[in-house]
């Protein structure tokens, strides 16, 4: 196993990793909408909170040189359901014609009391 980080990306908000290489696997961690250079949460709507998460994810794959057609399972946890259908309206954007397995739970709250946070497993193998 082996601890992946990425400058680039904000750092974890806790004693944990951005990313954990175990085999041909990439595990990132729960990632939230947090600007890389200010280590906060950025203001907005939920289509530029999940954009913003999108993004960080986004460096750590770019800095293991995969991309988000690497992803095989995306959990996302949001503080809302009824947000649901604007948070696809930006996923679909990343993800095109490579469909991930994906899992979107409602929870009734989250790190830093963000609304959205977004977890991920790449394969190394496309």
């Amino acid at each position: 196993m082996k601890k992946v980080y990425n400058e680039k990306a904000p750092k974890p908000v806790g004693p944990y990793s951005q990313a954990v290489k175990a085999g041909n696997l990439l595990f990132i961690s729960g990632t939230l909408p947090i600007d890389p250079t200010t280590g906060n949460i950025i203001d907005g709507d939920i289509e530029t909170l999940t954009k913003r998460t999108l993004e960080n994810i986004k460096i750590i794959l770019e800095g293991e040189r995969l991309s988000f057609n690497n992803l095989v399972k995306v959990n996302i946890f949001i503080k809302d359901m009824s947000n649901f259908s604007k948070i696809n309206g930006v996923y679909e954007r990343y993800f095109k014609d490579h469909l991930p397995a994906r899992a979107v739970v409602e929870v009734s709250n989250l790190p830093k009391n963000s609304p959205i946070e977004i977890e991920a497993i790449a394969s190394y193998e496309n």
